[in-house]
């Protein structure tokens, strides 16, 4: 037993020492080991449904709120999340992990399955996400406009390019009357 506990923290010291001479690349350029992949996504997804599956979903099918979102997806998401009809850009094509691209993301009709990811995307949303672009958007908007932006993620599974620009454009001046929302457009 003792040359089995001597061997792991061997093993836990070389590992550190090789970490910290700078074995591991952290470019984005370069894919992480899988196993860090592995644990990363475990971590990640284990830390947002413990913090995430107590919140309270509201009506996701609200006009005003799905307004209220798309105007906000449109204003702040698409330069790494996308459109649908628009290409990547240099941010989208340059992250790692790739920002996932709702529009393209299977519905989901499964509603327990359907709130368990409403609540992982308002707390992502909300919250961010480090070591990813993903920034903390609680920090700038209220629950509503982020649960807003759930409940027009929801809507953009499979949605054409001519659907979302007609949505967008019918809530330039809807969703808040026109004004300046402080995202740097203009309606």
């Amino acid at each position: 037993m003792k040359t089995i506990l001597s061997l792991l923290l061997a093993s836990f010291v070389l590992g550190i020492i090789a970490l910290g001479s700078g074995a591991y690349n952290m470019a984005a350029t370069e894919k992480h080991w899988k196993i860090t992949e592995k644990l990363i996504e475990w971590v990640r997804d284990s830390s947002i449904k413990a913090r995430a599956e107590d919140l309270t979903v509201p009506s996701l099918e609200d006009t005003e709120l799905l307004a209220q979102g798309a105007e906000h997806y449109n204003a702040m998401c698409t330069i790494c999340h996308l459109a649908p009809g628009m290409k990547p850009t240099e941010l989208s094509a340059g992250l790692y992990p790739q920002a996932p691209i709702f529009h393209q993301r299977e519905t989901t009709t499964d509603e327990t399955k359907r709130m368990e990811h409403a609540k992982a995307y308002f707390w992502v949303i909300k919250n961010g996400l480090k070591m990813t672009a993903m920034p903390a958007w609680g920090l700038s908007h209220d629950d509503q406009a982020i649960w807003g932006m759930v409940a027009f993620i929801f809507k953009l599974g499979h949605m054409t390019p001519e659907q979302y620009e007609n949505l967008i454009n019918s809530t330039q001046s809807h969703a808040h009357g026109g004004e300046d929302n402080g995202h740097g457009h203009s309606h």
